[in-house]
């Protein structure tokens, strides 16, 4: 499908679906940390995401191959796949869905400024400024929105925000780097690989592997491997390389607001006005980033 300089109709059905998704599966996350470590429970969703996609590129006839020129932009993509997930699993477990979501939402943030200075066809504008500086301030609001939360809410939110710039890595490099001339399923392959192994090693050093790990947890981990990785990840990417960059990311705005819901309907967690006020900064700050022309008019 030829690339398109707007999000149209059906481009934004799929991303109000995905935004549903992936709050969803911050709730899970949270949920299944209490049965597996997340480094480990990161790592080990990563391995076994592998299957379906290896299983969806030989039923779609997809080669499995190294193009020439890419492997160093793989490595990379798979590394910045690597650090947002580390540091979003470590958040969830120092922290609540509430807060997580709203900082690692700021991705938007950190892709758009990349945008401005390595993309020609993503410049801010004043549009996407305020837009910029609204998102920002609602980040601001909740850092300092600490609600009573010590030390280890501020490891949460410190992880949530590195998160969401290796998030911002992995969009940013599906356009900058070689990995463009990549289908998704192959970069997808790339950040599995590469975060499987980095995750497992370094999980040892967080702790035991096992929780308190009932089978439930492990019917967990078998949804997010293929629903939410193999065919939500796909999905994503195939987003990612028809539409603009910052407009696929930026309608992730509607996934905060359903996170913070999720959160307190399904985990009773607590949600203050300071966070309502915070995420409504950042939703409309995205809402500005993605609704801005991509240049102007003359």
């Amino acid at each position: 499908m030829p690339h398109k300089d707007r999000i149209d109709a059906a481009g934004a059905g799929w991303l109000v679906g995905f935004a549903l998704l992936f709050a969803a599966n911050q709730v899970v996350i949270k949920w299944t940390n209490a049965g597996l470590q997340p480094v480990f429970y990161a790592g080990l969703r990563s391995v076994l995401a592998i299957v379906p996609v290896l299983i969806w590129m030989r039923w779609r006839g997809i080669a499995l191959r190294i193009e020439p020129g890419t492997g160093v932009a793989g490595l990379l993509i798979g590394l910045a796949f690597t650090t947002e997930f580390l540091f979003l699993f470590l958040a969830l477990d120092f922290t609540t869905v509430v807060r997580t979501t709203t900082l690692f939402y700021s991705m938007p943030i950190w892709l758009a400024l990349a945008g401005h200075f390595f993309l020609p066809d993503d410049r801010v504008n004043g549009i996407k400024a305020v837009g910029l500086a609204l998102a920002f301030g609602g980040v601001v609001w909740a850092l300092g929105n600490r609600g009573g939360g010590g030390h280890p809410g501020l490891l949460g939110d410190a992880f949530a925000l590195i998160g969401a710039m290796g998030w911002a890595g992995v969009a940013f490099a599906t356009r900058a780097t070689a990995m463009r001339r990549v289908v998704p399923e192959v970069q997808l392959l790339w950040m599995l690989v590469v975060s499987g192994v980095v995750l497992l090693g370094l999980s040892p050093l967080f702790g035991p592997l096992i929780r308190d790990l009932h089978p439930v947890h492990l019917l967990a981990l078998l949804v997010q491997v293929i629903v939410v990785v193999a065919a939500g990840f796909i999905g994503w990417l195939w987003l990612l390389s028809v539409y603009p960059a910052s407009g696929v990311a930026s309608f992730g705005f509607l996934t905060p607001v359903f996170g913070v819901l999720l959160g307190w309907l399904l985990l009773d967690e607590p949600v203050s006005a300071g966070a309502v006020g915070a995420l409504g900064l950042v939703a409309l700050g995205l809402v500005l980033i993605n609704r801005a022309p991509r240049r102007m008019a003359g």
